[in-house]
């Protein structure tokens, strides 16, 4: 596949802004797409001890996630660029695909009675959850114009705090509000658990298809271009080699970003993996799944999920002034080394209460990691290619929990001797590295800066959607 040498004409056409709540509507989707995967990140390692993984090996079985991904991201952003339907649109078959698939796994998952079984459902949870997240990114570009994109990435990023917030303490709400046992015998899931996942089963589907109904796609500009780019691409073998192929011809921005994206997306996955043994070894002092002081110690993983995505929510409305300030490269820095010293803190930690201090930092990262670099990239791409993209840019998200799959259980067990709080600090040195490298980024697009006479507002500028001077 050749590399882009051109933006589609579709990709300087007129777009209307879009109201609040059409924004809103929009984005809906990804409250439940978040309570999938706050669920999945909050509650796995559980499971999977819970089964009788020993801790060493929770990172390999966790590998079922990125290899999906891998093989899904890339496959879902082509088809779906070339997707049109009067009807459903371009993206929202997938949504609807994704959210039905995700739905029913999220049902199936706290049944599991063998470890295997646990590694499988993560497996087909994960794809699935991938399926209808993936084109809710390339929706952004395909339906706001350009001073409206960071609206759209923030008010995902919203969505994503709140769905996160909810689902990630749902087990310590069972439990501390309604009476629900977060203890069971061996090999078996708590009730807490199950029922968190039967809700986040019911609000996936439910907030996905308010989505799907509630939004509107445009239909590509030149139809008849569009049907004659299928053509000329269609067949399978042709849509594999464009799907992967791309990670070759990716622009120069997106270079610089994914690498960027592998750090902090490394130190994200140490800590989704091994946060629920780090905190129940170290601060609760006990691995035995079995007693009330691991799942009481696991309870609190997910309640201390829930203040990093919550922080997440809040600050993700200051970022675009941070950015005005500064740029958007210092800020994605700023914030990374937020989150990296916020992993390194949890060392340092004895009272479980002192976590919700190192989860600010880690919120702070988090909301930065969900909005800045899809801003920076937006402005590089073509609009006929933003699905494609914005699929094949995920191969930094999935690369590094295959990294962290091979390698962080090595570490755990023959450099760290055991002490998987040193693999937690260990990802925040590496979110650390990232920051440093967003510094490197090239982050430029072809819209005209406001001068010192001309306010922001004039040029629909937005701090987060169009480049800003460097300090």
């Amino acid at each position: 596949m050749a590399a882009p040498t051109a933006v589609s004409s579709a990709n300087t056409r007129e777009k209307p802004r879009l109201s609040f709540w059409q924004i809103w509507n929009m984005s809906f989707g990804f409250l439940g797409i978040q309570f999938g995967f706050a669920l999945q990140n909050a509650n796995v390692s559980r499971i999977f001890e819970t089964m009788g993984a020993n801790t060493d090996d929770i990172a390999f079985l966790w590998l079922a996630a990125p290899t999906t991904g891998l093989l899904v991201q890339p496959i879902v952003g082509y088809m779906s660029d070339r997707t049109w339907s009067p009807r459903w649109g371009r993206r929202r078959p997938f949504f609807l695909v994704g959210a039905i698939l995700a739905s029913l796994a999220l049902l199936v998952m706290p049944n599991v009675t063998a470890l295997w079984m646990a590694a499988g459902m993560l497996w087909i949870m994960d794809s699935s959850i991938n399926i209808s997240m993936e084109p809710f990114r390339a929706l952004v570009g395909d339906v706001l114009p350009s001073e409206q994109r960071t609206t759209g990435f923030a008010a995902q990023t919203f969505f994503i705090g709140v769905g996160a917030i909810v689902a990630s303490s749902l087990p310590w709400m069972f439990t501390n509000w309604f009476g629900v046992s977060n203890t069971a015998g061996p090999g078996q899931i708590p009730l807490s658990v199950k029922y968190a996942f039967y809700i986040g089963g019911v609000v996936f589907l439910l907030a996905v298809l308010w989505t799907v109904i509630r939004t509107k796609e445009y239909p590509p500009e030149d139809m008849q271009a569009f049907e004659e780019e299928n053509k000329r691409t269609a067949g399978f073998w042709n849509g594999v080699r464009e799907s992967f192929m791309g990670v070759f011809n990716m622009p120069k921005t997106m270079k610089q970003l994914a690498l960027v994206q592998f750090f902090s997306w490394l130190a994200l996955f140490a800590m989704w993996i091994y946060m629920t043994p780090a905190i129940t070894s170290h601060i609760y002092h006990t691995t035995d799944t079995t007693s009330k002081l691991y799942n009481e110690g696991a309870d609190w993983v997910g309640v201390c999920f829930s203040v990093y995505n919550g922080v997440s929510a809040v600050f993700a409305l200051l970022l675009p002034v941070i950015a005005r300030a500064t740029s958007r490269r210092l800020t994605h820095m700023l914030c990374l080394t937020a989150g990296g010293l916020g992993l390194i803190s949890i060392y340092f930690v004895q009272d479980p209460k002192m976590l919700l201090l190192s989860m600010v930092g880690v919120g702070i990262a988090w909301a930065s990691i969900l909005s800045v670099p899809y801003a920076m990239l937006a402005g590089a791409l073509p609009w006929n290619k933003m699905g494609y993209y914005m699929g094949v840019f995920n191969f930094f998200i999935v690369i590094p929990q295959m990294v962290a799959g091979v390698t962080l259980g090595f570490f755990t067990k023959n450099v760290f001797h055991g002490a998987s709080v040193l693999t937690l600090v260990l990802g925040g040195v590496s979110m650390i590295i990232s920051g440093l490298l967003t510094l490197r980024v090239d982050d430029t697009d072809d819209v005209r800066l406001p001068t010192a006479e001309e306010p922001a507002e004039s040029l629909g500028y937005d701090a987060l959607a169009q480049p800003n001077p460097e300090v």
